[in-house]
């Protein structure tokens, strides 16, 4: 008797110091949050570097924009490729490669002596670096985490928030190539040692995934199908909904990305009021990212991301006629809110409908998508302003586009389970 209440004290002690030992899904999605805040952070400074771009170099806004259009391809192409990667591999060795891309492609941006070097570096290197974290950092966490995936991704949104205010302050000081270097410098180092704290999923330190409390009583259960395998999925119906609503997505995000900050310029904003749209887009982004994507572990996806469409839509005509400094600062924070809860709900959306079988596969469809959208965007948006010397054609071409997409979206339906 004893010795079974001795065996059931020392159980009981075992279970205890099980629960009290920090699951480490939570330090890779430490790493994960570190990563996405100073590589996105970067990416979106490129619209603070376009006008000193311009003044260097005296390139028209739509040849400028292209770098950034050839960037988004490039990096979508890619993300299809480090998605599958991911799948195998898992994303320790792909970022560890992807940062020296990365990082070095910035600093080597402090050299650029013409369009050529602009496209070869932004549209090609970088985007090469890039494409090592979205999609292999959302599809792993994922497969760490059964439920508060969408809550998970809020590092690029703090990252938009500080990133290009501090490019912008560089330039002041170091001018716009001794940015580029303190830049990519921060990134080189930064993504290289957090990649290191990277597990692909719970298997290979001998963990579970994490689920939440009550998680089989949600109607996100209902929608998850039988995982289905890459060359399944891409033949159902649901997928190409998707990928038509995200490259829709593409085109109205990266055209304000790129854009809003000289179009705030042109209304009489300084350069640093400017920039600091960008920290009210990144801020209402990381409220986004986890107000939305808490929603969507316990209501599903779908509605979520319609929801998010149309309010999109809607502050893209808002920006279309607005002038006023506050009037640009509203739209900051409702396009900031809007965006950043569409993008937890990219990994979220295909673990419902596709399963987590070829996830990152998957998702590098879909971010490849985006990409083409990202690429389109910019370029038409920068050619109507050289046009028409102004921003309201193309921002209310966006904001239909956003609407349709939010109709797209609301025809999603789960693919039917396989056996």
């Amino acid at each position: 008797m004893v010795g079974a209440r001795l065996s059931a004290f020392r159980g009981s002690m075992s279970y205890d110091n099980h629960k009290r030992t920090l699951f480490y899904g939570y330090i890779v999605v430490a790493a994960a949050f570190v990563i996405m805040a100073v590589s996105s952070g970067a990416i979106y400074s490129f619209g603070v570097f376009f006008a000193p771009l311009q003044e260097e170099f005296g390139w028209s806004r739509a040849l400028t924009s292209g770098a950034f259009s050839s960037y988004v391809v490039v990096h979508g192409l890619l993300s299809i490729g480090t998605g599958r990667l991911n799948d195998r591999f898992g994303p320790r060795l792909i970022l560890s490669v992807c940062s020296l891309f990365f990082g070095l492609g910035f600093i080597l941006m402090s050299q650029i002596q013409n369009v050529l070097h602009l496209y070869l570096l932004y549209g090609v290197m970088i985007a090469a670096g890039f494409s090592g974290a979205p999609v292999p950092l959302m599809s792993t966490i994922a497969r760490w985490f059964r439920a508060r995936r969408g809550m998970m991704m809020a590092g690029s949104g703090f990252g938009t928030m500080f990133v290009p205010p501090l490019a912008n302050g560089l330039i002041h000081s170091l001018e716009w190539r001794g940015a580029f270097v303190v830049v990519g410098s921060l990134l080189l180092v930064v993504v290289l040692v957090a990649a290191q704290f990277l597990r692909r999923d719970p298997a290979q330190i001998g963990l579970q995934p994490l689920s939440g409390d009550g998680e089989d009583d949600r109607p996100v259960s209902h929608m998850v199908s039988t995982a289905l395998s890459f060359s399944a999925a891409v033949r159902t119906r649901q997928l190409l909904l998707l990928v038509v609503a995200f490259a829709g997505f593409g085109f109205a995000l990266q055209s304000v990305m790129v854009h809003v900050v000289v179009n705030a310029i042109g209304h009489g904003l300084s350069p640093s009021s400017a920039a600091g749209i960008m920290t009210a887009v990144g801020g209402m982004g990381v409220v986004g990212r986890i107000g939305v994507g808490i929603l969507a572990d316990r209501f599903g996806s779908k509605p979520l991301l319609t929801f998010q469409f149309a309010l999109l839509a809607a502050s893209l005509f808002w920006i279309a006629t607005a002038t006023a400094p506050w009037a640009i600062f509203s739209f900051g924070f409702a396009f900031g809110f809007a965006y950043g809860g569409i993008v937890p709900l990219y990994s979220h959306i295909v673990a419902e409908l596709f399963g987590l079988r070829a996830h990152g596969a998957i998702l590098g469809i879909i971010t490849f998508s985006v990409g083409v959208g990202s690429a389109i965007g910019p370029v038409f948006t920068g050619y109507c302003y050289d046009q028409f010397g102004s921003y309201l054609i193309p921002f209310v071409t966006c904001g239909v586009i956003a609407a349709a997409a939010a109709l797209t979206t609301s025809l999603v339906k789960a693919p039917a389970p396989i056996s």
